[in-house]
């Protein structure tokens, strides 16, 4: 177990933190199963950090003097055999901390977002919201929380209130298996694959969502994609943005390519301003593809809500039922290799033409056609509930880079041309840049045009 001596600054610093959903202190008199409840609330929640031996000013105000710690790292023996006791282990890494200065030990336990549902010694399931680490109690909430993390997938549960030939008899599984194994039985496939319990015959949500024709009028949770139009930039749109409103349902492959065309289209009527001027806004196809098919087939379906599109003037917003499941984080999306419904995505993968690549290959081509067109990556936001992730039709060139380009093409520009190029959403802000600009001799106001109809131009050379 590592041993490491931090600055007296720093431990001033951890001495001072906040405490919030990420981090928490105790004074080493902490009793282990205290510790046990922070722990496991940390490990069903995003992760965190937790130090032991920092007093909080509750009982310590004077900040220098809340680094207690104790005197010898055996000390803490009772703490660590507490931690053990957890059900099942927790994702942990230990270390002991010494202050420059300080002759006393703190016991740091970083614990990860883990995929598994942990409880105390006690059997107590603990969840952390904010700085507090809650009893869950609830078993319909436990068991809620199983299905954010993955530790138990909603697409095996059966459905008392569909019959199996909503499966096996479905068009779309013919046109499945006429590709796939065309000699096949349909009921074969579908107890084979568990997409229908072998014992009571009922369907699994799997199934349904596959290849059920109306999976929406089967599944008692909300499962179709519903696509708004917000006629506006602004972050917090208002209801006279509101444009139509449309429902998308159907399975799962037909939902996917139904969706993308349909948001390619109303795309397709959406002026923006680009250096080359005016045009259509468009996306590389490649990154709308991967960002819908993600959303639609890693969302959490034990959650009642549909998947959103959100269309604005200047981005599209997707959001995903669910939180991020088990370890997967907004910092190691592209990195990591995670499947919350691994039957829809396998069954998925079997078509001639799938459309869905191997687990995490999919974001990351996202990303990198982002890059090829010029734009901003998107952005990807865990907000508890939804994920959400925000597509921007902005340049990745810099602020300045982009008005020079423009000028150089177009002649002139107004304010508000430079916040459509740039992405920056205010007026002073744009205006800011085009000082510095000014300033360096490369631009200038336009004498005629005055009040809304003001311009900038290259200065002549």
């Amino acid at each position: 177990m590592e041993t490491k001596t931090i600055t007296a600054a720093d431990a001033l610093l951890l001495s001072t933190k906040q405490e919030d959903h990420f981090f928490d202190r105790k004074a080493a008199a902490i009793k282990g199963a205290k510790l046990q409840k922070i722990a496991v609330a940390f490990a069903n929640a995003d992760g965190g950090e937790a130090y032991v031996g920092i007093k909080d000013e509750k009982d310590e105000p004077d900040p220098a003097k809340r680094w207690s710690g104790a005197p010898n790292i055996e000390d803490y023996n009772q703490h660590i055999q507490a931690l053990t006791e957890v059900q099942p282990a927790l994702p942990m890494d230990l270390a002991f901390l010494k202050a420059e200065g300080m002759h006393t030990y703190v016991l740091r336990i970083q614990i990860e977002k883990s995929q598994a549902v942990h409880k105390t010694s006690d059997g107590t399931v603990y969840e952390r919201q904010g700085a507090q680490s809650l009893p869950v109690s609830d078993p319909a909430r436990i068991t809620a929380l199983s299905f954010a993390k993955g530790a138990v997938s909603y697409e095996d549960y059966s459905l008392d209130n569909a019959v199996a030939e909503d499966v096996v008899d479905s068009p779309r599984l013919g046109e499945f298996l006429a590709d796939y194994s065309p000699t096949t039985d349909p009921l074969e496939l579908a107890l084979n694959k568990n997409l229908i319990d072998r014992k009571s015959f009922k369907p699994k949500v799997a199934g349904v969502l596959l290849f059920s024709v109306e999976p929406a009028s089967l599944l008692p949770k909300k499962c179709s994609v519903r696509i708004v139009r917000y006629e506006t930039k602004e972050d917090d749109p208002e209801r006279d943005h509101l444009g139509p409103i449309e429902s998308v349902e159907g399975p799962v492959y037909d939902l996917i390519h139904k969706t993308v065309d349909r948001v390619t289209t109303i795309m397709s009527s959406i002026n923006v301003w680009t250096t080359d001027g005016p045009k259509a806004m468009a996306y590389p196809p490649e990154t709308l593809w991967e960002i819908v098919v993600n959303a639609i087939i890693h969302r959490d379906y034990s959650m009642s809500d549909d998947v959103q599109i959100q269309i604005f003037d200047n981005r599209i917003e997707v959001l995903s039922p669910g939180r991020l499941p088990a370890f997967v984080t907004k910092e190691n999306i592209l990195d990591v290799r995670y499947a919350r419904n691994p039957r829809i995505v396998g069954m998925l993968s079997r078509y001639k033409t799938p459309p869905n690549k191997d687990i995490g290959e999919g974001l990351n081509t996202a990303f990198q056609k982002m890059k090829e067109w010029r734009l901003r990556s998107p952005e990807i936001v865990d907000e508890g509930n939804y994920v959400r992730a925000v597509i921007p039709h902005t340049p990745l060139a810099t602020p300045q880079e982009a008005i020079m380009e423009f000028l150089t093409k177009q002649g002139r520009i107004t304010n508000r041309q430079a916040r459509d190029i740039t992405g920056i959403k205010s007026e002073n802000a744009v205006k800011s840049e085009f000082y510095k600009l000014k300033e360096a001799g490369l631009i200038e106001m336009i004498p005629e045009l005055k009040g809304n109809k003001a311009a900038w131009r290259l200065v002549s050379k």
